[in-house]
């Protein structure tokens, strides 16, 4: 999603930030396989790593996107009333209703990565057409 909104030179108008729902990783740079597979589409992930959503975020973010049913019922626990409607699955944005594939199960990080392009793509246009951009 940095990808697409700095290809738009928007990075100044919408910002981005990603935290884990669960504690796992927290700490943990990307995995490596993934971090591979954003090379192969020029994406860095140079000093990325782990952190926790907080319930306090709630109030700081327009969305929360979550890729599958495990988060979305994870972020469930942390925000456990959601009055604004800012949670939704990503691949609703794409027309779709499922989860984005988990490479980390099925070790396809192509499908996974096309996921959530498709989701990132369609999120970045229902942005773009509901809201003001200078």
């Amino acid at each position: 999603m940095k990808k697409l909104v700095q290809e738009q030179n928007l990075e100044n108008q919408i910002f981005i930030s990603s935290s884990a729902t669960s504690t796992e990783e927290i700490g943990n740079p990307v995995y490596p396989p993934a971090r591979k597979k954003l090379a192969e589409y020029g994406i860095s992930c140079e000093g990325k790593y782990a952190v926790q959503l907080k319930k306090s975020d709630y109030q700081k973010y327009d969305l929360f996107l979550v890729m599958d049913d495990n988060n979305l019922f994870n972020i469930c626990r942390i925000f456990p009333s959601d009055p604004e409607k800012k949670i939704h699955k990503l691949l609703s944005y794409a027309g779709r209703p499922d989860n984005v594939a988990d490479p980390w199960y099925t070790g396809d990080f192509e499908k996974a990565y096309q996921d959530i392009y498709d989701g990132c793509t369609g999120l970045f246009d229902t942005i773009r057409k509901g809201m003001y951009l200078s």
